[in-house]
């Protein structure tokens, strides 16, 4: 039974309704019924747009500012809205000059950014970083550094392997070099040191739960003194209202915006990261490592190889399986057929599992692997 301290965290989850059999958060988080209802007393204002009301659609920027400030540690200046993670490494990418040092595994919207922005510009050099099996290290890092590199770009969490890149560390070896940080596989669950970063980027359709459209960038001084703002639009000038030139953009992380964002989504992310700062990441984290444990003793219990890392300082939602090459299907046709949703991948079955996650869909999960079990023993 969960004592009074728990109280804060089961109200939490008692918010959200996911069917069971559901893991899958890193790839989608089911939104929950505060992010729903924010999201329709916003659109509900929209549709009446009585007179005098509208004007709390423009105070959304400011209140979801505020809500990333208080989960990252970055003022609320430094940080600027974007409707999704691609963006804001994008605006980082094509913003920077010199040798980035980032591996080939990450996510594809680190590489295509940073490409993308050598393609166009020819100012900023990628430098592929050789992994330890696709975990980026300081150990790594540190022996492929060059007195050329001006900037380290990592995953807080790889999305294939699950591991967590100790932060910290990576700061200590790269000294004053930007540390661009791709934080959307942990944020939200994940008690980061975000402020020893330079960049931080997140979207809040996974773990935040806050659906499509949302994110953010946040920039520290140095970032903002060096980075580049190539994409910037009107809304990102000095301007008193509706500028009437062309102006330069302004000082600081807003200068990193396009157009006014969607305050409808803007309310959603805020709501959600505000829900999640009542109950403290923290509490998110230890509970979330339980669900996470259980699945990896499952896992050992049907003799599947766990890949992603066993160590609770090395892992943060996700646990990878991988079956023999010729038993990937069968694993991933069990899983399907008793309604257990996850996400397979480069021969490997990836469960991502939240503090909502329940007993039914551990059952679920228990008779998949049951099933898988049987049928390879035949």
């Amino acid at each position: 039974m969960s004592d009074d301290s728990d109280k804060p965290l089961d109200d939490f989850i008692e918010r959200f309704s996911e069917e069971p059999g559901y893991l899958d958060f890193a790839r989608r988080g089911p939104v929950g019924r505060t992010v729903r209802d924010e999201e329709s007393a916003m659109s509900s204002l929209l549709g009446r747009s009585r007179f005098g009301t509208l004007g709390t659609l423009d105070e959304q920027d400011a209140r979801v500012r505020a809500a990333v400030a208080r989960l990252t540690g970055f003022r609320a200046d430094q940080v600027v809205y974007q409707p999704n993670t691609s963006q804001g490494l994008m605006h980082a990418m094509f913003g920077l000059t010199g040798e980035i040092l980032l591996s080939p595994s990450e996510f594809p919207s680190n590489t295509y950014a940073v490409s993308r922005a050598t393609d166009a510009l020819g100012v900023v050099t990628p430098r592929w970083l050789e992994t330890d099996h696709g975990r980026v290290t300081p150990g790594n890092i540190k022996r492929q550094l060059r007195k050329s590199t001006v900037a380290v770009q990592v995953s807080l969490v790889d999305y294939r392997t699950g591991y967590l890149v100790d932060l910290e560390g990576i700061r200590q070896v790269i000294g004053d070099r930007l540390l661009i940080v791709d934080a959307i596989q942990g944020f939200g669950v994940v008690d980061a040191p975000y402020a020893l970063a330079d960049v931080v980027v997140s979207g809040g359709q996974k773990w935040v739960r806050a659906g499509w459209g949302t994110g953010f960038l946040a920039l520290s001084d140095r970032a903002v003194e060096t980075l580049v703002p190539v994409f910037s639009g009107f809304n990102a000038t000095d301007a008193d209202g509706m500028p009437t030139e062309v102006l330069p953009p302004k000082r600081g992380a807003g200068a990193f915006s396009i157009s006014n964002p969607d305050p409808i989504a803007q309310a959603r992310f805020a709501a959600a990261l505000e829900e999640i700062a009542e109950v403290g990441v923290p509490a998110i984290n230890a509970r979330l490592a339980e669900k996470t444990s259980r699945i990896i003793d499952l896992a050992d219990e049907f003799a599947l190889e766990v890949t992603s890392s066993r160590d609770e300082s090395e892992r943060a939602g996700i646990v990878v399986v991988t079956p023999d090459t010729d038993q990937l299907t069968l694993l991933t046709a069990s899983l399907h057929n008793h309604g257990v949703t996850s996400t397979a991948r480069e021969g490997a079955v990836r469960l991502s599992p939240h503090v909502t996650t329940d007993e039914e869909t551990f059952a679920m999960l228990r008779g998949a692997f049951t099933s898988f079990g049987s049928a390879i023993n035949l």
